[in-house]
């Protein structure tokens, strides 16, 4: 039995989901939540959060984040991706088990719910190659152990360009907006490639993450004039 937690901001929109799915014989909604700490009071009750990417301040990224820490057992699937291999890959990275696309329907939404429920996996063939493609790059990172885990060269490969050089401004202690005003790029943007910085290094601050690279002793190069230019 899918025992499920329903999260969006709106709150008309999560009671149409519970209205919906409660209907379901195999799912038992166990509550709806509107933000992340209404969410997580609730959260020990589920075996299933399905979140919204609707919250504001990437409440579902740092739902999906903690859910994933604290809750092991408890599966989480993110509503109203776009079609992205770059978005979906960012929120699977955090945590997420499945995703619903904003033009998925009624029916392809039950069925993630019930993949994901049994353990299987629900992906496209796009999404498939990705996903294949950063286990390739993780397998390699992995050849080497300790300390000697990263070096400039593997951490390239887990990180892109534009990634890399946003970690050294924060190396540098610039904001978000130095930073975008920098690269001459939006906030958002920024804001972006930070929560993918996190994720991929797998630490949960911004202070963290220069930690990272301070005790492996890693330096990121700065990039020539026309690559900055890159978002």
């Amino acid at each position: 039995m899918i025992r499920l937690l329903v999260v969006d901001e709106v709150r008309l929109v999560a009671d149409a989901f519970v209205s919906v799915l409660g209907q379901q014989p195999d799912i038992q909604v166990v509550g709806s939540a509107t933000d992340v700490s209404e969410a997580l009071a609730l959260v020990e009750h589920c075996n299933m959060v399905l979140v919204s990417t609707r919250l504001p301040h990437d409440g579902a990224l740092q739902l999906t984040r903690t859910v994933a820490s604290r809750y092991p057992s408890v599966h989480i699937v993110v509503v109203g991706l776009s079609a992205s291999t770059t978005d979906i890959l960012h929120y699977v990275e955090t945590g997420a088990l499945g995703y619903i696309l904003k033009e998925d329907s009624l029916a392809d939404m039950l069925g993630t719910l019930r993949s994901v429920h049994s353990r299987e996996a629900r992906v496209s063939p796009d999404m498939a190659a990705v996903l294949m493609s950063r286990v390739a790059q993780l397998a390699e990172i992995c050849k080497t152990s300790g300390a000697q885990r990263y070096t400039p060269a593997t951490l390239s490969a887990v990180l892109t360009r534009r990634e890399r050089e946003v970690l050294r401004l924060m190396a540098q202690d610039l904001s978000n907006a130095e930073i975008a005003a920098q690269l001459t790029i939006e906030l958002g943007t920024v804001k972006n490639h930070v929560h993918k910085i996190l994720a991929k290094l797998n630490v949960s601050s911004r202070r963290d993450a220069v930690s990272f690279l301070a005790q492996r002793k890693l330096a990121l190069e700065r990039p020539a004039r026309d690559e900055a230019r890159v978002a």
